[in-house]
């Protein structure tokens, strides 16, 4: 930096460097900040005018007049009428006379940096519970979701639909026809409960296909089937409320109730579904969650005598049951299973329900169907975090449903999965040490494979994983504390739908080849 002439100065600029291939006018308000925090700059320090700053620093008085324009906006400098710029008058207890120092007498360190900064990309990260000391913000901490595998589906991703079959030229044409002239009425603040015609047409579906007795009035539209599941456990749960929750399970519905402050109690499934004796025997435990159609991981289909043994737990104890029909569409033998919910007659069941396993789960739109009791209260609760879902895709989704589409798609994606599932079934590594045979599916987008140790499980996935071919491993959706052997809990979780059948082919090929190189 050239020297500055001698200027008679109210401040030393010493120490002010700027970097001319950046934007001065933002490095200078950078500095100046800084200095006031720090307390470098009291307050009722003088400033020197811009034309003065400006030839110290040698740059253009223009980028002193920004940055001083910046800090007086954020009322770091004031203007006195015919006295030039001023540090403004702050609370001494907001600027320290000193810098910063994480060191006091009593040698308690404050966790703090020695030195305040204008760039939040420099702040320690430090956990929110480690800076408030709140048991919800604990419950976070342990109870989050993972990360979403990255990049384009590819076998055997999990929980994936065929959306290359989605009919997107259809859904572009009906969102342009509602963008085109929208009803001027839906682009306000709509009924939290969701779109009226929505809701509709999800129950005139639920009523012919799946055999419930529903109407518009039962049903609130969500983000996704994560956002219903949420919301029983927010408005059925106090903090210290037993949950019972399928193990192995769907360990995002366990962290929703975890959060909310729920003790969970994992309860074991075996081949008609979740063990209703183990249950009953929960004596602190008002709420049940449960995958009845197709057991999310294992695909265990629960038999009616427990789906009937079941209701009258909930009927004896008055508890609710939360039945997650996730991929409830998908059965390849005879019409979808009538839900649990289509059973009840005492009002005890909440049904979760989505659109993510029929057209994408990016597009985030799912459903409760409700006891009639619970309804206003769910919509109100609801209103509180997001208001009303967004309007266009709703409304684009109860036009695709009216014209016919969906039903279309349905049977479309059925197929689809069908013959993406005939292609690994038939394709399968045989006589890999350790892994088990191959389940019978009759339903749903996954099935799991047994793998007779967990050390086998993660060495299979491993390999697997850098062949670029995607599987889960089943000792992932058991709660950590189950008392089910560890060994036990082994296993493949395969979904078969994300690709078409030629990609399944070529990820088995790799399977084999290196899977037999153990």
């Amino acid at each position: 930096m050239p020297e500055s002439p001698t200027l008679s100065m109210p401040f030393n600029p010493a120490g002010i460097e700027l970097d001319r291939r950046q934007g001065l006018s933002r490095q200078l308000y950078q500095a100046l900040r800084l200095r006031v925090l720090d307390g470098r700059l009291a307050s009722g320090t003088r400033l020197p005018a811009s034309r003065d700053l400006a030839t110290a620093l040698a740059i253009s008085r223009n980028s002193v007049v920004r940055a001083y324009d910046q800090l007086y906006a954020e009322g770091f400098i004031e203007g006195r009428v015919g006295d030039g710029t001023y540090v403004a008058q702050l609370p001494r207890s907001a600027l320290p006379t000193k810098k910063l120092s994480t060191k006091v007498s009593t040698g308690f360190s404050t966790g703090l940096p020695t030195a305040l900064s204008t760039n939040w990309l420099d702040l320690p990260v430090v956990p929110s519970s480690k800076i408030i000391h709140s048991d919800a913000l604990k419950r976070v901490e342990n109870n989050h979701l993972a990360l979403p595998p990255s990049g384009p589906p590819r076998a055997f991703r999990v929980g994936v639909p065929a959306f290359d079959l989605f009919p997107f030229d259809v859904w572009a044409k009906l969102n342009a026809a509602f963008w085109r002239k929208p009803d001027l009425q839906q682009l306000c603040y709509g009924d939290p409960a969701g779109d009226a015609r929505l809701r509709g047409m999800i129950a005139a579906y639920l009523r012919s296909s799946r055999g419930m007795q529903c109407t518009a009035e039962q049903i609130v539209i969500t983000s996704g089937a994560q956002q219903g599941i949420s919301l029983c456990a927010q408005l059925l749960v106090a903090p210290g409320d037993g949950v019972a929750i399928e193990n192995p399970g769907y360990r995002a519905a366990g962290h929703a109730f975890a959060v909310a402050g729920a003790r969970l109690h994992g309860v074991a499934v075996d081949s008609e579904g979740i063990d209703c004796q183990q249950l009953a025997g929960l004596t602190d435990c008002r709420l049940t969650y449960v995958t009845p159609s197709h057991q999310y991981p294992t695909g265990v289909v629960m038999s009616l005598a427990r789906r009937l043994e079941l209701l009258a737990w909930a009927e004896r104890t008055q508890g609710w049951i939360v039945e997650d029909d996730y991929d409830g569409e998908y059965r390849y033998s005879g019409a979808p299973l009538a839900p649990l919910a289509a059973l009840d007659r005492q009002g005890r069941v909440l049904y979760v329900g989505t659109f993510g396993k029929v057209a994408f789960p990016a597009l985030r739109l799912g459903y409760l169907v409700l006891p009639p009791g619970l309804v206003e209260a769910f919509a109100q609760r609801r209103a509180v975090d997001v208001r009303h879902s967004e309007v266009s895709t709703q409304a684009v989704m109860a036009e695709f449903m009216a014209a016919g589409h969906f039903q279309r798609h349905i049977r479309r994606m059925r197929r689809a999965a069908l013959s993406r599932r005939n292609v690994l079934l038939g394709g399968w590594p045989q006589n890999i040490a350790g892994v088990g045979q191959l389940p019978g599916v009759a339903a749903g987008l996954h099935l799991t494979v047994p793998v007779a140790s967990v050390a086998r499980e993660s060495q299979l996935i491993e390999l697997a994983r850098s062949v670029d071919v995607e599987i889960n491993g089943l000792s992932s959706y058991w709660l950590p504390d189950s008392t089910t052997p560890v060994d036990q809990r082994a296993g493949l979780v395969l979904g078969f739908a994300a690709v078409p059948e030629r990609a399944i082919e070529a990820a088995l090929e790799r399977l084999r080849t290196v899977w037999h190189t153990l």
